[in-house]
């Protein structure tokens, strides 16, 4: 399952449910673009090694960014970005769990609605 920033966002914070969702995962993924933007969010070196632990110790593997990937997300803001509100980080999200084939666990499932050949897995914290 690949997991988008916010779930890992909750699962930091310590909400149960957030934890219970990445432990529940038989695999657990994080795009590149996700653990860029929970370091981004972090506040000092601490919480930097905070994170890096957390997705160490859970067995996170880190899909990259590939040439394939830039090209179908540029696709997807063309197609997505006015009329569904798809921000730059959306679109590379709607395309990983496609080429990687994993389900995407999300709380922001609005902005993937129009994706139809994405598989989403709702969380609510």
């Amino acid at each position: 399952m690949l997991f988008d920033t916010d779930v890992l966002i909750w699962v930091l914070r310590g909400n149960a449910g957030a934890a219970a969702a990445v432990d529940g995962a038989e695999r657990r993924t994080v795009s590149v673009v996700s653990y860029m933007e929970l370091l981004q969010g972090a506040r000092d070196k601490r919480e930097i090694r905070t994170i890096k632990s957390f997705l160490s110790d859970m067995g996170f593997r880190l899909l990259p960014l590939t040439e394939n990937v830039g090209h179908r997300a540029s696709i997807y803001m063309e197609t997505y970005c006015l009329a569904n509100s798809m921000g730059m980080d959306d679109a590379f999200f709607s395309f990983k769990p496609k080429t990687a084939n994993e389900i995407l666990c999300t709380g922001n499932d609005k902005h993937y609605k129009a994706v139809a050949e994405l598989e989403l897995k709702r969380f609510r914290p």
